[in-house]
């Protein structure tokens, strides 16, 4: 776990070990989310990365009997 400190412009540095596991880069944009007190960080990825990221997940659905 990181400790960062806000500025007094409400700014705060990302540790560089998170950026790198993240892949994060300068400019790049992260959605805020507020979320059961605390404050999330989801980094914004351009739809091109994520073709192909559910592959090999289940999408069989059980349906209703009155439905095929």
């Amino acid at each position: 776990m990181s400790i960062v400190t806000l500025s007094p412009k409400f700014q705060v540095v990302i540790p560089k070990v998170i950026r790198e596991k993240l892949d994060l880069k300068p400019g790049q944009q992260v959605q805020a989310v507020m979320y059961e007190g605390r404050i999330e960080l989801i980094p914004l990825r351009p739809i091109s990365e994520m073709r192909g990221f559910l592959r090999g997940m289940d999408t069989t659905v059980e349906r209703e009997s009155d439905r095929s």
